[in-house]
């Protein structure tokens, strides 16, 4: 008796939850400032926040992950279509991410829900999924990390006053 081989057809995707202690505008905004994005993400960011569009992390034309804005629903919900990566494998399906924010009223704690959904199925798209998979979940716990205990301010520094010279001290 011979055993049936499975095959894998259709997609996959991912789910992620954070709470952070902070307002859903301070999250929306880690999300949609470039200059935020890259202290969370340690990656360049380019993004033109709006519906319609771009959302770049990494370097242009690199390893980077470059996404078209499908909704862009300030302070409540941001979705991301991927165009198809420079090192994916070949295969149909669209890469999405959305972002959904939600408030826990009286708490002061923000719902930031990550839900990533048509990754092939295929062996061949196993370390993209891996990649966006595992890379989100870092990711949102940096969010949370930087939001919740931000780095402290750097003091300015001060010039030190010249010490007297010796006679000249009048």
């Amino acid at each position: 008796m011979s055993v049936p081989r499975l095959t894998r057809n259709g997609t996959r995707g991912y789910a992620h939850l954070v709470e952070v202690e902070v307002s859903a505008s301070r999250v929306w905004r880690a999300l949609t400032d470039p200059a935020l994005i890259r202290l969370w993400s340690g990656a360049e960011a380019e993004v033109d926040p709006r519906q319609g569009g771009v959302y770049r992390l990494g370097k242009r034309h690199e390893d980077s992950r470059e996404a078209h804005i499908d909704v862009f629903d300030v302070n409540r919900r941001l979705r991301l279509i991927y165009l198809s990566g420079s090192n994916w494998p070949p295969g149909e399906g669209t890469l999405v991410d959305d972002f959904l924010l939600d408030v826990r009223k009286g708490e002061g704690t923000t719902s930031l829900r990550l839900l990533g959904s048509g990754v092939p199925e295929s062996a061949a798209w196993d370390k993209v999924y891996a990649r966006f998979r595992l890379g989100w979940e870092r990711h949102l716990a940096r969010i949370k990390a930087a939001l919740e205990a931000p780095p402290p301010a750097k003091k300015p520094a001060v010039a030190p006053k010249d010490p007297p010279l010796p006679g000249l001290d009048y």
